[in-house]
C-alpha cells in the first residue's frame, strides 16, 4: 500500500506536510516528501490529500480484554484477590480478544494497548502489551511480559480490610512489596551460586520468585498504581532499595509534586482523566495535571485505565488534557511515541518511521480538534477502517 498526499506527522525527527507513506506487508518501508514517492504503478495507492496521517495511537494502562463488557462476575478476570501476592499470574492468559471493546478501540485508532491484572494486589502480575486486532492473544502480542504490576494505597488496603486479613496498611502493602522482593533476591543468588558451584543445588522451584526475577534483572519494568503522593514515593522508594525501574500509574497528585518527580526522572501514565472523584484517593483528581507535568519536564503518558474509561475515549482523554492546559503537539505524542518509549516498545509502535509497524491513522481535521474518529485506521499493514 501506498498512502500519497498526506499531511504526516510521523512523531519523529520530521514532519511531511505533503508527504507518502510505503507499506509493504505488516510495516513501513519508507516515509518521506511526495518529491521521493516511489512510482505507483502496481501498488495500491490511497490518495490523503487534505487529511493529516498520525501513528496509531498506544494507551500505556488499561485492563481491556480482562472485564469484559456486560458479563458482570463471568466476565471479570482482572483482579486475584486471594492472595496479596501474585506476580506469577500472565495478564496474557486472563485476555478475551474477543471482548468487543477490543472493535470498538480500533475503530477510535488504538491499535495497541498495555493491559493486565487490576490493583486489588500489592503485587499483581504481570502486563503485556497486545494490538487491538486479532481473534487470538498469542497472535496479538507486541512485548509479553512488557511490566509487573504493583499497587499501593486505597486499592489493596479496601480488597483485604472487607476480608479482615492483611494488609489492611499502607505500612503492610510495602511490607509484602519488600517480603517477596528480598526473597525473589534470595531465590536469585543461590540459582546463580548453583550455577557456580556444582556441589550446590538449586532452589526448589518457586513460581512467585521465578516471575520477579525479570523485574530484579532490570529485563522489565514495574508498573506502581499509585494515585496519592505519597504512595507514589512509597513505590520509588522500594524500587531504588531493590534497583528496578518502575513507571509510576495514575498519578492523580503528581501534578502537587511535578518538581519532585522531575528530578526522579520517573515518567507518569495519567488517567483517567474522565469520571467523578468517587473514592479519597481522587479528592485531588485535576485535569491540568498532564500539563502541569509535562511543563516540570516529567516523561507523561495519558491512558484510559479502561474500563473506568472505556478505550475508544483514549483520544476524548487526551483532547480533556488540552482542555486542561497541556499542549496540543504534547498531547498527541502522550498518545503515540511516548507511551511507546515508556513501556519499551518504541522500536515497534508510537512513530511513522521504517522498519517500525504500519499502524497508521487518518483524520481530516487536527486530531486534538476533532469530535470525529480517523477516517482511515490501518493497524499491521492491514485497513480495518
Amino acid at each position: 500500500m501506498l498512502i500519497v498526499n498526506a499531511d504526516i506527522r510521523t512523531m519523529a525527527q520530521r514532519d511531511y506536510p505533503h508527504g507518502f507513506v510505503e507499506v509493504r506487508g505488516e510495516k513501513i518501508m519508507t516515509v518521506g516528501p511526495m518529491e521521493d514517492c516511489p512510482p505507483l504503478d502496481g501498488q495500491e495507492v490511497l490518495d490523503a490529500r487534505g487529511w493529516i496521517a498520525v501513528p496509531g495511537f498506544v494507551d500505556a494502562h488499561s485492563h481491556i480484554g480482562m472485564w469484559e463488557d456486560g458479563l458482570g462476575f463471568e466476565g471479570d478476570d482482572g483482579n486475584e484477590d486471594t492472595d496479596p501476592a501474585t506476580p506469577h499470574l500472565r495478564g496474557l492468559d486472563g485476555v478475551n480478544p474477543m471482548d468487543r471493546a477490543f472493535a470498538e478501540a480500533r475503530a477510535s485508532g488504538v491499535c495497541t494497548v498495555v493491559t493486565g491484572p487490576g490493583s486489588a494486589n500489592p503485587i499483581a502480575g504481570q502486563m503485556c502489551a497486545l494490538k487491538t486486532l486479532g481473534r487470538r492473544v498469542d497472535d496479538m502480542v507486541v512485548r509479553e511480559p512488557l511490566a509487573m504490576k504493583m499497587a499501593m494505597g486505597e486499592n489493596p488496603k479496601s480488597s483485604y480490610h472487607e476480608k479482615q486479613q492483611g494488609p489492611a496498611t499502607r505500612m503492610a502493602i510495602a511490607a509484602v512489596l519488600r517480603e517477596h522482593l528480598a526473597k525473589a533476591q534470595k531465590y536469585q543468588e543461590q540459582l546463580e551460586r548453583a550455577l557456580e558451584d556444582e556441589d550446590l543445588e538449586e532452589p526448589e522451584y518457586d513460581a512467585k520468585c521465578e516471575a520477579l526475577l525479570p523485574l530484579l534483572k532490570g529485563q522489565i519494568q514495574a508498573h506502581i498504581h499509585a494515585h496519592r503522593a505519597d504512595d507514589m514515593f512509597t513505590g520509588l522508594r522500594i524500587a531504588r532499595e531493590f534497583g528496578f525501574a518502575p513507571v509510576l500509574i495514575h498519578g492523580t497528585e503528581g501534578y502537587l509534586v511535578a518538581d519532585l518527580l522531575a528530578k526522579e526522572g520517573v515518567p507518569v501514565v495519567v488517567g483517567p482523566l474522565m469520571g467523578a472523584r468517587t473514592k479519597p484517593e481522587l479528592a485531588q483528581s485535576d485535569i491540568r495535571a498532564a500539563g502541569i507535568l509535562n511543563r516540570a519536564g516529567v516523561p507523561i503518558a495519558i491512558c484510559t485505565d479502561h474500563p473506568e474509561v472505556p478505550e475508544n475515549y483514549l483520544l476524548l482523554s487526551a483532547q480533556m488534557a488540552v482542555q486542561g492546559g497541556l499542549d496540543q503537539k504534547a498531547a498527541l505524542r502522550a498518545i503515540t511515541i511516548e507511551p511507546a518509549r515508556i513501556c519499551g516498545i518504541q522500536d515497534r509502535v508510537g512513530s511513522l518511521e521504517p522498519g517500525k509497524d504500519a499502524d497508521l491513522l487518518l483524520f481530516r481535521q487536527e486530531p486534538m480538534e476533532t469530535r470525529e474518529p480517523p477516517q482511515v485506521v490501518i493497524i499491521s499493514g492491514q485497513r480495518v477502517v
